[in-house]
């Protein structure tokens, strides 16, 4: 056997040790953890703003909580893709959001989406940059009066705190503590560097201020297999591996919280690596409030038209897709059961 087949035999051995490893790691399960069912969030940037506002109200029983950044109002698209890239993306016209409230009482009525009523006690931060091309901050700002106009007109909702911090000076993408020259960018992988921890005021927001500054983080980032929670078997057009960050506390058995980090268009794992699932802040912080993180992963795709990744905020994925029917809505809710979030009576 001559030099040039021997170095061709091990590089086919390499490739395939390494494809048993990467399986090894897709097919990991999530652990069960000791979810507090009171200390749960959705996140999301951009199509993931809009994918976070649907989570909490087509299941505001187990997202009390909510942070979206550079997102619109919810049912925004209306089931249409020409109104989500101008209604929703450029805000001409500006969002009804008289109209989208109204529409989702109505929903939340007919059992479409969950109860309002347990929006009572929830914490809503909307941020959003003045020098977003992408998403108009007019969108933005309506993405706020809808909370605004919930929490006013539905009974029961004074409780609700919505913060709208629309003021600060960044382009469309998710700003980092870290000082940079992209800040004012919307470039991969939509992390700008703009000093500005906007993972730390997350979860200040969420979970209240916290007892000591972040540092680095200290728990693990492990690879879980998607495909394992497609909701009765349905493909959710997920890629086929997600990420979740554990804390040491979660890791050592503690009750800690949950928060579901959602990327946004062109920002999964697939076009930019782990940049998002590790360099968001989000990790740093987690270890501070004991909070696990999932990173729930899109695929790209062409037949349903989604070339970027995005996540469904307009109806690819079937015409329920904002409703407790929705299927990618589904998969993040057997994924939180999966971790440990109990299962409400």
């Amino acid at each position: 056997m001559n030099t040039r087949w021997v170095t061709r035999l091990l590089w086919l051995a390499l490739l395939a040790s390494a494809g048993t490893a990467c399986a090894k790691d897709a097919s990991s399960s999530l652990p069960k953890l000791k979810i507090d069912p009171a200390r749960t969030a959705v996140v999301g940037l951009s199509s993931g703003a809009y994918m976070a506002t649907q989570a909490q109200l087509a299941y505001p029983e187990l997202f009390p909580n909510a942070a979206m950044v550079a997102g619109g109002p919810f049912g925004c698209a209306g089931g249409k893709l020409d109104v989500a890239l101008g209604s929703c993306m450029k805000g001409v016209p500006t969002p009804d959001v008289a109209a989208l409230v109204a529409s989702a009482e109505k929903r939340s009525a007919a059992g479409e989406i969950g109860a309002l009523k347990d929006l009572a006690h929830a914490h809503v931060y909307l941020l959003h940059g003045n020098a977003d091309a992408l998403v108009a901050p007019a969108v933005a700002e309506a993405g706020a009066h809808f909370y605004e106009q919930l929490r006013d007109g539905v009974p029961g909702l004074k409780g609700m705190q919505v913060h709208d911090d629309g003021q600060r000076a960044f382009a469309h993408n998710l700003p980092v503590a870290a000082s940079g020259d992209d800040c004012d960018k919307s470039v991969a992988p939509y992390l700008g560097h703009c000093g500005f921890d906007a993972a730390g005021e997350i979860f200040s927001q969420m979970f209240g201020k916290p007892v000591h500054a972040a540092t680095e983080a200290r728990g693990e980032l492990r690879a879980f297999d998607q495909d394992a929670l497609r909701p009765d078997g349905a493909d959710a057009f997920m890629a086929s591996t997600g990420y979740v960050y554990l804390p040491p506390a979660c890791l050592a058995g503690k009750s800690c919280g949950v928060v579901v980090a959602l990327h946004g268009c062109k920002q999964n794992a697939d076009a930019v690596g782990e940049a998002f699932v590790k360099d968001a802040g989000f990790n740093r912080w987690a270890d501070v409030y004991n909070v696990a993180v999932l990173y729930p992963q899109t695929r790209a795709s062409f037949a349903p038209l989604n070339p970027q990744a995005c996540w469904d905020w307009w109806g690819y994925s079937g015409a329920n897709y904002d409703s407790r029917q929705g299927v990618q809505l589904r998969w993040v809710v057997n994924a939180v059961h999966a971790l440990g979030l109990p299962v409400r009576p």
